[in-house]
């Protein structure tokens, strides 16, 4: 399977060392970092912990040392539900989100899953457009799914994606 969408292709050449490692609690500094610089509303290093703890899937993509992005999904039976999937700012719009996510859909069809699922902010339309030229399809929307301020919220697109067998 290649995990390099085109346009990540033109950047990578082979000085640079690209790694997709599990991701552990010793790496959630970094990850914590990248969190808080890419949403308004991040999730915790609780979060984080628990996820790990709770045996979800985890991982995170490396170039020349450098912690470029991650993801975390939990699988429930024949399902994978991503959690939570980000690419630091500096790294956005490279392709490396797709990677990521071919990684995931690998994964899981090694995994037994038929289908991955999502929620995404209603009005992230960088991410729906991504998730959409992937193949995932809107499937319902969840009212009042994300905290969006002190007092507001803001709903969840729900998406999903069969997987080839």
């Amino acid at each position: 399977m290649n995990l390099w969408p085109p346009e990540l292709k033109q950047l990578l050449t082979p000085e640079i060392r690209v790694q997709l490692l599990t991701m552990t609690e010793a790496d959630l500094e970094a990850v914590l970092a990248i969190e808080q610089t890419a949403y308004s509303h991040p999730w915790t290093l609780g979060n984080f912990k628990d996820a790990l703890k709770a045996g979800n899937v985890a991982h995170r993509l490396v170039a020349e040392e450098q912690l470029v992005g991650y993801f975390v999904a939990m699988q429930v039976i024949d399902e994978v539900h991503l959690l939570n999937i980000t690419v630091a700012p500096a790294y956005q719009r490279q392709g490396w989100a797709r990677c990521l996510l071919q990684f995931l859909c690998f994964w899981s069809q090694t995994h037994g899953a038929s289908c991955l699922w999502l929620e995404v902010r209603e009005s992230n339309a960088p991410a729906l457009n991504l998730y959409k030229s992937f193949g995932f399809q809107q499937v319902g929307l969840r009212k009042d799914y994300y905290p969006a301020g002190r007092t507001t919220r803001e709903s969840a697109v729900v998406m999903s994606m069969p997987l080839k067998a």
